[in-house]
């Protein structure tokens, strides 16, 4: 078995092009709801926002040794995904943010945590995680880059589709993307109609037909003009 692999499928620029102006939410509803990562994984600051092709990495708890050979053949806008081994620790910080940010990459989503929080900010490097740790790492075992990782509860396979802004993260397939572009597409356009229609003062409730999804669930009200008794 090859710890790294170079060759693999990417979704093309002109999609990342399409999908960076989307948000998240939209992206994910147009997916039939698949593709979000565990909500506990947020930006470390809620202006961040990612989009790009996941270069995907397994780390061996409390090592980093292959996060550094995946900076050494990451390509620009690269989305770096990363199984962190449900270790609770720092296994990426400054100086690795500043080889990222060099190197052209979209931004970094990890299952797991990172420190140097304040430098990666000040750096305006998309950073996407857990949370925290002052907890270091090892240069010593062996990982896994561009093999298909699970992140945030989501199988994610290198050169997938990885999208993130302050709600969270979501991944399309390469295979899908194309197709969940233009259903994604298609939803802004309906919400931008349906915020007018709400601004106008109507409601989801009438205008999505509720009641009947409502009646249909058994559902029970008080006449309005019916005193209590």
């Amino acid at each position: 078995m090859f710890h790294v692999i170079h060759s693999y499928r990417r979704v093309e620029p002109e999609l990342v092009e399409a999908y960076s102006g989307l948000e998240v939410a939209t992206v994910h509803e147009a997916y039939d709801k698949r593709g979000a990562l565990a909500a506990a994984i947020k930006p470390l600051r809620t202006s961040m926002r990612l989009c790009g092709p996941a270069l995907t990495a397994t780390l061996h708890a409390g090592d980093n040794l292959i996060l550094h050979k995946a900076l050494d053949i990451a390509c620009p806008g690269d989305v770096l995904v990363v199984d962190a081994a449900g270790w609770e620790g720092g296994p990426w910080g400054e100086l690795m943010t500043v080889i990222a940010k060099a190197r052209g990459l979209a931004g970094l989503v990890i299952d797991g945590f990172v420190r140097d929080v304040s430098a990666i900010a000040e750096l305006e490097f998309p950073v996407f995680s857990r949370g925290s740790s002052v907890k270091g790492t090892f240069k010593e075992d062996l990982g896994l880059l561009n093999h298909p990782v699970s992140c945030g509860g989501v199988v994610v396979a290198p050169g997938d589709l990885v999208l993130g802004d302050e709600d969270g993260v979501c991944a399309v397939a390469v295979d899908d993307a194309p197709q969940v572009l233009l259903a994604a597409r298609a939803r802004d356009e309906q919400e931008a109609q349906l915020r007018r229609r709400f601004a106008a003062g109507e409601t989801l409730w009438d205008v999505a037909d509720l009641a009947a999804v409502g009646a249909a669930r058994g559902l029970v009200e008080q006449d309005a003009t019916e005193e209590e008794r």
